[in-house]
This record gives structure tokens, C-alpha cells and sequence, in this order.
């Protein structure tokens, strides 16, 4: 959903809760890494969510911090972490994609710690969103973090050799393109298998003519779908069930 849209649609709900953004960091490899945290009002305990952004950054796709104030109006704290300033990036270099992503994992792993201790995050509620490369990383980090209690995968790739041995993932959502060209779709169906293999709960969802990103309805129904399975299972009595746009790039 383009930015306009977003905007349009939080227009449309005036009785949305209010979110506000604080910027904060932590430390990873000896780096400083920046994360802004989305929330809405309230005293009790909410389920803390880690948005992973894709290999585009965010430096020039708003879309992300668009997606992380809805889910955060939904009743989560939401956590959008600049994972990137580990490796000094703004954009990942495919050229040093993989060499990069054991740092990545690292910082994933520090941002998990940085959530459970934040102020009005429930510890033992939490799960991430991640989104192409920000998605195989959460998977990756889901493989052997018993903290990550729901994973929700949008077009990311199974990253090979990186998913623990022991792996014991969370229960997981993966959306996907049927004709996406960077990710291709077969990435999602050996995901399925693997969560299959592990007797994990999860679900599917292949989108017939969209690529990588959605558009339309199918980005409406995945918004939907998000907003329901983190209802699920990271259960907080805050979430609502209305469906609001996530980020469709990376």
C-alpha cells in the first residue's frame, strides 16, 4: 500500500489509538544500533514486536515506519530496528549479503534482549515481523531464540545453513508472491515443509499474481492475516482485529 493510502486509511478509523515514536539504541558488536519504538497508550504490559526491515533499509522507504505505527495501534510495542548500522550500511550489499548476516543475527538477537527489557513490554510476549531479508533473519534468529514466541514471514527467503540444527521455531505465518522474481515462491513452500517437519503451528498464504510486495486486496488480506495470527498467539487482550496496511517493500 502506497503512503497516501496508509494515511487515507488511518483517516478513515478517527478512534484509532494514538501512537507515539521514541528513538533509543543499544549496543551490538560494539556498534550503536538505532530502533524506534512505536506505541500507544497505556499502563498494562503489551506483547513487544520486532520489525525487521528488507534488504532496501530505511532511508528511503517510509512505508516501514508507516506499518510499525499500525501494528503498534493495535496494541503491541513495536520495535523497528535499524539492523543495518552493525555493518555500517544503509542498504544491504548483496555483494556482502552473506558474509553479514551472522552480524545481523547477532544484533537481531541484542534487539530481542533491548525489548524484553523496555518499559511497558510484557518479556515473555514476543514476536517479530520480518519482511524479505528482515524475514529470513527472524527465522534464523526464531531457529534457536526461545523468546520469539510468533514469527510472521513476509516474501523472505529460507536462509540455507543458518536455521539452528536443533531448531525449535515458533509458530509462524509466512506470506508470499505466486510470481515474485527476487524471492522466488518456492522459498515459501520449503519453509512450509520445514515448519511441517517440526510439527510447528502455522499457516500459508500465496498471493496468485503479486510479486515481491503486495498490492490491492491481497495486501489488505495480508494486513488481516498479520493482525490475526500475532492475536493468536502472542495474545494480547489490547489487539485489535481491524485489518491496517504492513510494509509491502524490501
Amino acid at each position: 500500500m502506497a503512503a497516501s493510502s496508509t494515511a487515507h486509511a488511518q483517516q478513515d478509523k478517527p478512534n484509532a489509538m494514538p501512537v507515539t515514536t521514541q528513538r533509543n539504541s543499544f549496543k551490538s558488536g560494539g556498534k550503536a544500533i538505532a530502533v524506534e519504538t512505536f506505541q500507544a497508550a497505556g499502563s498494562q504490559p503489551r506483547p513487544a514486536v520486532l520489525m525487521l526491515h528488507g534488504a532496501d533499509g530505511l532511508s528511503y522507504n517510509t512505508q516501514y515506519r508507516e506499518g510499525a505505527r499500525n501494528v503498534a495501534a493495535a496494541g503491541y510495542q513495536v520495535h523497528l530496528v535499524h539492523y543495518l548500522d552493525r555493518t555500517g550500511e544503509k542498504r544491504a550489499s548483496f555483494g556482502t549479503l552473506f558474509q553479514n548476516f551472522m552480524p545481523w543475527m547477532g544484533t537481531v538477537q541484542d534487539a530481542l534482549a533491548f525489548a524484553s527489557n523496555h518499559p511497558g513490554a510484557d518479556p515473555h510476549r514476543i514476536g517479530i515481523i520480518g519482511i524479505s531479508l528482515g524475514a529470513a533473519l527472524g527465522l534464523a534468529v526464531a531457529s534457536s531464540d526461545v523468546r520469539v514466541k510468533a514469527l510472521v514471514n513476509y516474501f523472505g527467503p529460507l536462509p540455507q545453513g543458518a536455521i539452528a540444527t536443533t531448531s525449535n521455531l515458533p509458530p509462524t505465518l509466512v506470506l508470499h508472491g505466486s510470481v515474485d522474481p527476487i524471492v522466488p515462491v518456492s522459498n515459501a513452500y520449503a519453509i512450509e515443509a520445514l515448519l511441517r517437519q517440526q510439527n510447528v503451528p502455522h499457516e500459508i498464504k500465496v498471493y496468485p499474481g503479486q510479486g515481491h510486495g503486495f498490492r490491492g486486496k491481497a495486501e489488505d488480506d495480508a494486513s488481516a492475516r498479520s493482525l490475526a495470527f500475532l492475536q493468536r498467539y502472542l495474545a494480547s487482550v489490547d489487539a485489535s482485529s481491524g485489518a491496517r496496511a504492513l510494509p509491502v517493500g524490501g
